[in-house]
């Protein structure tokens, strides 16, 4: 689609557009005269002394502005550009941008220019692959994609112009259950793993399933063999253990387009860089502000820090995310109507998602749900790696899970425990282990214990495998003659970890269930008043249990080894 059917006919700015007339007092939309038989021309209404006032008519669903609230965004304008293009060297500052744009979006999320924005998204069916969609009582799981597919004007020298594309650069981002923290997991290019069976919508409307592939890089879950985004949130699954709710994929001339709008981006060099033979940034030790192909430059640099290495260069392009997602946040970007209309042009242009959020007001209520988190509350960190064993010493080019690490790192993230946060989390786990909370527990379990046929407990799935509380009840009933249980389904919300919950009265019930169950003293919650005769117990299988009779997994650490890469996103760091 050309600049004309899109509305905007010149390069402008959106945002340059709304200009002040000073004979009314009002903020007005100017178009080029090229332009101005395609759409009437809008007025704002009168404004405050300090800022103009946002359109009296907000698109459906959207909140009123406020009088002295900036205007909207401008007209439809600029070129149509194709989802995906996100550079090998440069995609994780892309999807960082995007990210950046969603932790902003829900604070001014009602001056969105609805049709206009929509109008620049991409949106793609998973067939199935994500949750279907974010839940407001439970964490949000958001899979980031960048790829090194080479689309947009002047980006085909970089690299193979006629590549399909790869899961180049992928985030997955955790939003805590409370929505006060987060935790962005960069997943390393070159990992082998295992890619399972990906159903995939076609352009005719049908489904096919492309066959699983085992031991290869996992950046060929997406592209190759015509897999979507949808196999690439079906990868992460199955490596991590995480269910994804939704996909973001980025076009990576944002990390140009993103970086100018806000001014420019911060960073501190602990070193001055010259790179001739790569990305040919040269920059002096210090701080800079960078923006555009500079911006460009610094994300793609292979040879400018560390050792040359992707991990490295993984750590290097989180610095920038960290100081985009400052400059966005900052008093100066939000207070700005030219920045943020910018943003969001630049942000919807190189976005592409998943149904489950494919329209702005779908993106605004994800936006409002990331929106109180600081800076401070969110935790860059990598996957941990090792060489791939398999390769000869001196040719090393893949990697594999390190387990050691890797493991309690997930299990934080599926425990839902933030890396923020670890230091209280550290104190509470040290006052559950001391011996005074250790023999309160164990007295839980001391006393009399009732006969199975008595014990009353309805059982609930609270994140454990699906169909679990079908399954215990069956087990209960029939192996372990508890007949007085029952099977509620799923329960309102999810558990970090298996528990059984009981009345005072229902005491010597709770501890032959516990027998009968495996369950260790931690899972036992007595309440505080007894419970009327013959009220069941809640019975609430966590993400733990893996089936019935098997001891249940193990407690979901608090603790991170100290080797597990992090940075949290309010530091500036001095890239080496």
């Amino acid at each position: 689609m050309d600049a004309q059917s899109r509305g905007r006919a010149d390069e402008i700015d959106p945002a340059d557009q709304w200009v002040l007339n000073p004979r009314t007092g009002n903020y007005e939309l100017r178009l080029a005269d090229s332009a101005a038989q395609a759409r009437p021309k809008v007025s704002a209404p009168r404004r405050s002394p300090s800022a103009p006032s946002a359109p009296t008519t907000p698109a459906p669903g959207v909140p009123k502005p406020r009088r002295g609230d900036p205007p909207p965004g401008g007209r439809r304008g600029g070129r149509s550009r194709k989802l995906g293009g996100g550079g090998r060297k440069k995609a994780l500052v892309i999807t960082g941008g995007t990210l950046a744009f969603l932790l902003v979006g829900g604070s001014v999320a009602g001056y969105l220019y609805y049709n206009h924005l929509n109008g620049n998204l991409s949106v793609t069916d998973v067939a199935g692959a994500g949750t279907g969609g974010f839940k407001k009582d439970q964490p949000i799981n958001i899979l980031v994609i960048g790829t090194d597919k080479r689309t947009g004007a002047g980006n085909e020298s970089y690299g193979d112009k006629d590549s399909v594309g790869h899961a180049d650069t992928t985030i997955l981002f955790h939003v805590s259950k409370d929505r006060t923290n987060a935790t962005a997991l960069s997943i390393p290019r070159d990992l082998i793993t295992n890619i399972p069976a990906c159903p995939t919508k076609q352009p005719d409307g049908s489904t096919k399933t492309i066959a699983p592939t085992k031991g290869t890089r996992f950046n060929t879950s997406l592209g190759q063999e015509g897999r979507d985004a949808g196999c690439t949130m079906r990868t992460v699954k199955e490596l991590t253990g995480i269910e994804v709710d939704h996909f973001m994929m980025a076009d990576f001339n944002a990390v140009k387009t993103l970086s100018t709008a806000v001014g420019g981006v911060p960073v501190c060099l602990a070193k001055p860089v010259n790179d001739e033979e790569g990305s040919h940034l040269k920059l002096d030790a210090g701080e800079h502000r960078l923006a555009g192909e500079q911006a460009l430059a610094f994300v793609r640099t292979r040879h400018g820090f560390g050792n040359n290495s992707d991990l490295d260069r993984i750590r290097i392009q989180q610095q920038f995310l960290g100081s985009m997602m400052r400059e966005m946040k900052s008093k100066e970007t939000l207070t700005s109507p030219k920045k943020f209309l910018s943003l969001a042009e630049a942000a919807t242009k190189s976005l592409g998602v998943d149904s489950g959020i494919g329209s702005i007001g779908k993106l605004t209520d994800l936006a409002g749900e990331l929106k109180g988190i600081d800076t401070k509350n969110i935790t860059f960190t990598t996957l941990p790696v090792l060489d791939n064993p398999a390769e000869p010493e001196g040719k090393k080019a893949t990697v594999v899970v390190d387990h050691t690490l890797a493991d309690p790192l997930l299990q934080m993230i599926r425990g839902d425990v933030s890396l923020t946060e670890v230091e209280k989390k550290e104190q509470a786990a040290k006052e559950a282990s001391d011996a005074d909370a250790k023999a309160k527990q164990d007295a839980l379990l001391q006393g009399n214990r009732a006969a199975a046929a008595d014990v009353r407990v309805s059982v609930y799935n609270g994140g454990g495998p699906k169909g679990s509380a079908s399954t215990t009840l069956n087990w209960l009933q029939t192996s372990k003659g508890v007949t007085k249980s029952s099977n509620v389904g799923n329960a309102p919300a999810k558990v970090g970890a298996t528990q059984l919950e009981y009345a005072p009265n229902q005491a010597d019930q709770a501890r032959a269930l516990a027998d009968i169950m495996g369950l260790p003293a931690t899972a036992l919650k007595v309440g505080t008043a007894d419970a009327p005769a013959k009220t069941p117990m809640k019975l609430t299988l966590g993400p733990d249990f893996q089936q019935p009779g098997a001891p249940l997994a193990a407690p979901v650490p608090q603790q991170l080894p100290e080797d597990v890469q992090q940075a949290q996103a309010d530091k500036a760091i001095c890239a080496k």
